[in-house]
């Protein structure tokens, strides 16, 4: 018996998230101050009472997501045999896995979030989920697209989010369209991540993960990077580095856990898609979501 626990990235946030935990739990409360002490601004004011515009800013969304995930299983008492998180998610993976301390955890957040945000204004960028199709058409769809678009996110068999400037992501939903794509959506995203155009970003957080002490961790964490269980914090440590402008491999990443001995799944933060997403990489797979105690 495995139990994997899996942390969503950005975009499943919702006004509230968190707040139960706050008002419940001594120990989540002094964790959740100690943040707003970090950042320099009462995160969870945002957090529990916010608008929804005001959650959405990337500088805000990050660290958000983070801590919920971070603090419920620091709450729930989570003892993993293996942790992966999609995207932002892997940096909750690794505080719950041991591999970084919760205030380093939550300072390369703010620092990623920050260095993702003035990279996509400099360089206005988009993604679009591309439904329907198998992963070789879509690769090779983008690789004959005037531009940068590339794939981005392998979310299950059959979604693939593609990533880059505007138009060639465009001109790519033009094409897989006609390939026969069920749906080429344009998402509601504020740049091209997981792109060459978030090397600027990359470029920046990678002297903040260099110095920033990655330990072994008590389990394996499957990387977005290259799907595979990792304990060594060197490798552990590029691959972080390459994430930004590499792709998010999570349907590799969920069958590589199934492999590996998973029985169950448990998605800890806010919303329900990676446990959507796991179901379509195996329907039989045993999965929950937890966004409180």
């Amino acid at each position: 018996m495995k139990h994997a626990y899996v942390f969503p990235g950005q975009g499943a946030q919702a006004v509230g998230m968190g707040k139960d935990l706050y008002d419940n739990v001594a120990e989540a409360k002094t964790l959740f101050e100690q943040a707003n002490d970090i950042l320099g601004f009462r995160i969870t004011d945002i957090m529990f009472a916010g608008t929804p515009e005001e959650l959405k800013q990337t500088k805000v969304t990050q660290p958000a997501v983070f801590l919920h995930s971070v603090i419920l299983a620091k709450s729930l008492g989570v003892k993993p045999d293996m942790v992966a998180g999609h995207s932002l998610g892997e940096f909750s993976a690794l505080v719950v896995a041991g591999a970084l301390s919760f205030e380093d955890g939550l300072r390369l957040v703010s620092k990623r979030a920050m260095a993702m945000q003035a990279a996509c204004e400099a360089q206005p960028g988009t993604m679009a989920a591309i439904l329907g199709l198998s992963d070789d058409v879509v690769e090779k769809t983008c690789a004959e697209i005037d531009g940068v678009v590339v794939a981005a996110n392998y979310n299950c068999p059959g979604q693939l989010v593609i990533s880059g400037a505007v138009e060639a992501v465009d001109a790519a939903c033009e094409t897989l369209k006609a390939a026969g794509a069920r749906r080429a959506l344009r998402l509601p995203v504020g740049g091209a991540f997981h792109s060459p155009l978030m090397e600027p970003a990359r470029a920046e957080l990678a002297k903040a993960i260099a110095d920033a002490p990655i330990h072994t961790p008590v389990c394996p964490i499957y990387q977005n990077v290259d799907a595979k269980p990792q304990t060594d914090p060197t490798v552990i440590r590029e691959n972080l580095i390459a994430q930004l402008t590499a792709p998010v491999r999570w349907t590799q990443i969920v069958k590589n856990m199934l492999a590996d001995g998973a029985t169950e799944f448990t998605e800890l933060g806010p919303g329900t898609v990676l446990q959507g997403l796991i179901k379509k990489v195996n329907p039989e797979a045993v999965v929950e979501s937890r966004a409180t105690l």
